[in-house]
């Protein structure tokens, strides 16, 4: 069990260390004139486009990305087993990162086509919104609902600090007929 935890931790952190590469491998390539800096300053209407698909799709993920992840984890990934649930949540992560990459590639395009500052604020907002992802053990464990001292079986919801059940001896039973 702590194997899988700590598999699954490891390729969070993978995908998250991914996540923040591209972003400035672009941003370097933008720097070095890799990118066409520039091409859509003089096309006013194009500049219109790419600011406002910049922002629609920012304002569209950022949300999407800090919402849609609590929606699954509690209609789909809270009903299976550890492994599987393990699994599922390193997948919706990733899933989760996805939308917000898509958001910050178009944002740094928009930035380096165009040289206006929109590309570049939408970019801050979705790279700020990523750090609400920062993946580690205590997160997944919180998440997924296990404790440290786990023994493999699902938690169910009738474990609770303040209701003590106990087993009902056969003594205690009063039969009516």
């Amino acid at each position: 069990m702590e194997e899988q935890i700590k598999r699954a931790v490891r390729n969070l952190n993978i995908s998250y260390v991914f996540f923040w590469v591209l972003p400035a491998f672009l941003l370097g390539a933008g720097e070095f004139d890799l990118l066409p800096v520039g091409a859509l300053v003089d096309n006013p209407q194009a500049t219109y486009y790419m600011e406002t698909a910049g922002i629609l799709l920012t304002a569209l993920c950022v949300p999407l990305a800090l919402k849609l992840f609590s929606l699954v984890l509690k209609k789909k990934i809270d009903l299976l087993t550890i492994p599987l649930a393990l699994k599922r949540y390193v997948q919706w992560s990733m899933v989760r990162l996805g939308l917000l990459e898509v958001a910050i590639v178009l944002n740094v395009l928009c930035y380096y086509l165009t040289l206006t500052n929109t590309g570049n604020l939408c970019l801050l907002i979705a790279l700020t919104a990523s750090l609400f992802f920062l993946p580690s053990k205590n997160r997944l464990r919180n998440d997924l609902h296990i404790n440290p001292g786990y023994d493999g079986m699902k938690q169910t919801f009738l474990c609770n600090e303040r209701i003590n059940l106990r087993t009902v001896e056969p003594e205690e039973i009063e039969v009516m007929y």
